[in-house]
């Protein structure tokens, strides 16, 4: 057991997401009895991870979201650090010289796999990617090509569905948005004509919730289209309707729209098709140029409990562009072992294992890099309580900071030239993103809250600027 010295725990938590900032949210009001100074850290100028970086930008309870995070952080006794890269700005070692625990809750940001024939041809696409495009991430290119008429989006979730909504809304109807102003642009001059989203199993097997849903019948110009086929319930559907409202609410949804889609139709100049029971056979290159021109897919069956099996029928599809939102998948950070499998680092309720599976002193994780990317805000909380429950647990473990003074890190960022960012920093560029917005807005010709600031030198220098004066 490690002697406490007169001084706060020293703690940083690596990632600024919603599982960084509740980690921190709930380690500062937990009941203990010994303090605590934290520092928050992101690579990423801006905080808010996946909040500002992948969720659609027409999403109006995100702004609920990024409040509740905001009162969190106004309250001055966290320490927000961006534009901190862990691993080469930062290194374990350097963590551990000034920190006594370390919480990883980096998230998942990318794309899962998808094995599937044809993948890598040109014109297949990630939806993460393609969210952090639309989102405005300050790492990713700032083109996309928007050049197909008929565009696949695989996979059933809430990604799925946003990535859709997307492609197939008119981009004059996200001017309300954040949207940056090169996407609106490249959006405007989309062809887009048909959308087709394919899920593998049936309408009582979907991953998207019942808002995401609602959503999509709220695109002007935009026809829904169901197919009488795709709807089949076995003995597990039924139950599972039975058992859970949020099933019941949203099979309810997609059988009326089956069943009212010839009277609510308005002969719209885009569609989007809603396909269920089938799976992704083959992208396919009938011209042998490199480039998907189809889609094969297979259709399934219900097995009677919920699951599904494979039948002997196929269908193509004409598309041009296939968007694979099949879920996110994390990375691995250096100094932590990794499970390549599942996309997280190994850990046992919070506290990270090394690779005989026995816990590493003052290591935890949070977030989706702890559980995989699944879960809404509430089981965010519920991990970070988990995690923060086992760091208390094990606080007089811990206290092995050699540098803990909080000024010693930030002598160290400076050294080493890093332009971290601050939270006073982002007040700066969160004003002027609305300042942008009133410009926009004088302009005409909707009402914009915000136009986001994409450059990552952008962003930095607004936010040090600000502060330096």
């Amino acid at each position: 057991m490690t002697t406490r010295p007169n001084r706060p725990l020293r703690i940083a938590i690596v990632g600024a997401g919603p599982a960084g900032v509740y980690t921190a949210d709930i380690l500062t009001r937990q009941e203990r009895d010994f303090q605590v100074s934290i520092d928050l850290f992101d690579r990423y100028p801006a905080p808010f991870g996946l909040i500002r970086y992948g969720v659609a930008p027409d999403h109006p309870r995100i702004k609920g979201i990024v409040n509740a995070l905001h009162k969190v952080m106004d309250r001055g006794d966290i320490r927000y650090l961006g534009n901190v890269d862990y691993g080469t700005d930062l290194t374990m070692e350097d963590l551990r010289r000034h920190y006594d625990a370390i919480v990883f809750a980096t998230g998942a940001v990318k794309d899962a796999a998808l094995d599937v024939p044809g993948v890598e041809l040109e014109g297949s696409f990630g939806g993460a990617d393609f969210a952090s495009w639309y989102d405005g991430h300050p790492d990713v290119p700032r083109e996309w090509t928007l050049d197909a008429k008929e565009i696949a989006v695989i996979g059933n979730g809430n990604v799925a569905l946003d990535v859709a909504r997307i492609l197939s809304k008119h981009a004059d109807d996200l001017l309300t948005t954040e949207i940056p102003d090169n996407v609106y642009q490249a959006l405007k001059a989309s062809p887009v004509t048909d959308v087709h989203v394919f899920g593998r199993r049936g309408p009582a097997q979907v991953k998207f919730t019942p808002l995401e849903l609602r959503e999509l019948a709220h695109s002007r110009d935009v026809d829904i289209v169901l197919y009488e086929d795709d709807f089949d319930f076995d003995e597990g559907s039924e139950q599972a309707i039975e058992s859970n409202n949020q099933t019941r609410t949203m099979v309810g949804t997609l059988t009326n729209w089956l069943m009212e889609q010839e009277d609510r139709r308005e002969q719209a100049s885009r569609r989007l098709h809603l396909h269920f029971l089938q799976a992704p056979e083959e992208f396919l290159d009938a011209d042998g140029d490199g480039r998907v021109d189809g889609l094969r897919m297979r259709r399934m069956e219900l097995d009677g409990t919920g699951g599904i099996r494979p039948t002997e029928d196929t269908v193509d599809y004409p598309v041009q562009a296939v968007y694979r939102a099949v879920g996110y998948f994390g990375s691995p950070l250096d100094g932590v072992e990794f499970d390549d499998a599942r996309g997280v680092i190994p850990n046992a309720e919070g506290r990270v294992l090394d690779a005989d599976g026995t816990p590493v002193p003052g290591l935890y994780a949070s977030g989706w890099i702890k559980r995989g990317p699944v879960g809404l805000i509430g089981h965010t909380k519920g991990c970070a309580l988990e995690t923060i429950t086992h760091l208390i647990e094990d606080v007089d473990t811990l206290w092995t900071a050699q540098e803990p003074a909080e000024e010693s890190v930030l002598a160290l960022l400076d050294e080493r030239g890093v332009e971290y960012t601050t939270w006073a920093g982002w007040h700066a560029l969160d004003e002027h993103e609305k300042a942008l917005g009133r410009e926009a807005t004088e302009a005409g010709p909707v009402e914009r809250e915000r136009v986001k600031v994409v450059d990552r030198a952008e962003q930095t220098r607004i936010m040090r600027e600000a502060v330096q004066g």
